[in-house]
Protein backbone atom coordinates (compact mmCIF):
# COMPACT_ATOMS: atom_id res chain seq x y z
CA UNK A 1 0.00 0.00 0.00
CA UNK A 2 2.77 2.36 0.46
CA UNK A 3 3.53 2.75 -3.16
CA UNK A 4 -0.09 3.99 -3.58
CA UNK A 5 -0.01 6.63 -1.15
CA UNK A 6 3.15 9.60 -1.51
CA UNK A 7 3.55 13.27 -1.07
CA UNK A 8 5.28 16.09 -2.56
CA UNK A 9 5.79 19.23 -3.37
CA UNK A 10 2.20 21.36 -4.45
CA UNK A 11 4.74 23.40 -6.37
CA UNK A 12 6.79 20.41 -8.15
CA UNK A 13 5.69 19.36 -11.69
CA UNK A 14 2.34 16.78 -11.93
CA UNK A 15 3.65 13.30 -13.44
CA UNK A 16 0.97 11.96 -15.48
CA UNK A 17 0.80 8.79 -12.52
CA UNK A 18 0.32 10.72 -9.55
CA UNK A 19 -3.39 9.27 -8.87
CA UNK A 20 -5.56 11.54 -6.33
CA UNK A 21 -3.76 15.06 -6.10
CA UNK A 22 -5.08 16.43 -2.91
CA UNK A 23 -3.55 19.46 -1.06
CA UNK A 24 -3.54 18.84 2.58
CA UNK A 25 -2.84 22.62 3.78
CA UNK A 26 -4.98 24.64 5.88
CA UNK A 27 -3.86 27.68 4.01
CA UNK A 28 -3.61 28.12 0.28
CA UNK A 29 0.08 27.88 -1.03
CA UNK A 30 1.67 31.36 -1.66
CA UNK A 31 2.41 32.51 -5.24
CA UNK A 32 -0.21 29.71 -6.57
CA UNK A 33 -3.41 30.79 -8.26
CA UNK A 34 -6.20 27.83 -7.84
CA UNK A 35 -6.77 27.73 -11.45
CA UNK A 36 -2.78 27.01 -12.24
CA UNK A 37 -3.41 24.00 -9.44
CA UNK A 38 -3.77 20.58 -10.29
CA UNK A 39 -6.13 18.62 -7.67
CA UNK A 40 -8.54 16.68 -7.33
CA UNK A 41 -9.28 18.55 -3.67
CA UNK A 42 -8.50 20.39 -1.03
CA UNK A 43 -9.11 19.03 1.98
CA UNK A 44 -8.03 21.57 4.76
CA UNK A 45 -9.94 19.84 7.58
CA UNK A 46 -7.21 17.01 7.37
CA UNK A 47 -4.34 19.55 7.71
CA UNK A 48 -3.31 20.23 11.59
CA UNK A 49 -4.95 22.89 13.68
CA UNK A 50 -4.06 26.39 13.28
CA UNK A 51 -3.00 26.35 16.88
CA UNK A 52 -0.74 23.55 16.33
CA UNK A 53 0.81 24.73 13.09
CA UNK A 54 1.68 28.02 14.63
CA UNK A 55 3.40 25.92 17.24
CA UNK A 56 5.47 23.74 15.02
CA UNK A 57 6.36 26.35 12.60
CA UNK A 58 8.31 23.96 10.54
CA UNK A 59 11.08 23.41 13.30
CA UNK A 60 12.79 19.99 12.61
CA UNK A 61 13.60 19.54 16.45
CA UNK A 62 9.63 20.07 16.91
CA UNK A 63 8.94 17.19 14.58
CA UNK A 64 8.36 14.76 17.13
CA UNK A 65 6.18 16.42 19.19
CA UNK A 66 4.22 17.62 16.41
CA UNK A 67 3.91 14.00 14.75
CA UNK A 68 2.06 12.90 18.65
CA UNK A 69 -0.04 15.88 18.77
CA UNK A 70 -0.96 15.59 14.80
CA UNK A 71 -1.64 12.07 15.11
CA UNK A 72 -3.92 12.91 18.46
CA UNK A 73 -5.46 15.33 16.04
CA UNK A 74 -6.14 13.33 13.80
CA UNK A 75 -8.81 11.04 15.89
CA UNK A 76 -10.68 14.37 17.16
CA UNK A 77 -14.48 15.24 15.39
CA UNK A 78 -12.52 18.17 13.36
CA UNK A 79 -9.92 15.77 11.70
CA UNK A 80 -12.37 12.46 11.78
CA UNK A 81 -14.39 12.97 8.73
CA UNK A 82 -11.24 14.11 5.97
CA UNK A 83 -8.91 11.48 7.48
CA UNK A 84 -11.71 8.88 6.69
CA UNK A 85 -12.22 10.58 3.20
CA UNK A 86 -8.46 10.22 2.59
CA UNK A 87 -8.72 6.45 3.63
CA UNK A 88 -11.38 6.10 1.31
CA UNK A 89 -9.59 7.80 -1.40
CA UNK A 90 -6.35 5.65 -0.74
CA UNK A 91 -8.89 2.43 -1.00
CA UNK A 92 -9.49 3.25 -4.46
CA UNK A 93 -6.30 4.89 -6.34
CA UNK A 94 -2.74 6.41 -5.86
CA UNK A 95 -2.85 9.56 -4.01
CA UNK A 96 -0.56 11.87 -3.77
CA UNK A 97 -0.82 14.42 -0.46
CA UNK A 98 0.34 17.66 -1.00
CA UNK A 99 2.27 20.44 0.83
CA UNK A 100 3.38 23.98 0.31
CA UNK A 101 6.00 23.24 3.16
CA UNK A 102 9.89 22.98 1.77
CA UNK A 103 11.03 20.15 3.96
CA UNK A 104 8.24 17.84 3.35
CA UNK A 105 9.83 14.67 5.31
CA UNK A 106 8.77 16.81 8.21
CA UNK A 107 5.61 17.73 6.93
CA UNK A 108 1.97 17.35 7.77
CA UNK A 109 1.76 15.20 4.52
CA UNK A 110 4.50 12.79 5.36
CA UNK A 111 2.86 12.12 8.67
CA UNK A 112 -0.32 11.55 7.12
CA UNK A 113 1.12 9.30 4.51
CA UNK A 114 2.56 7.11 7.05
CA UNK A 115 -0.57 7.12 8.76
CA UNK A 116 -2.82 6.15 6.16
CA UNK A 117 -0.33 3.63 5.11
CA UNK A 118 -0.48 2.12 8.58
CA UNK A 119 -4.01 1.97 9.38
CA UNK A 120 -5.43 0.08 6.12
Amino acid sequence: MAERIAYRRVYEDTPPKDGKRVLVDRVWPRGMRKEDADLHEWLRDVAPSSELRKWYAHEPSRFTEFRRRYLSELRDTEHREAAEHLRDLAAHDKLMLLTATKDVDHSQAAVLAEWLTENR
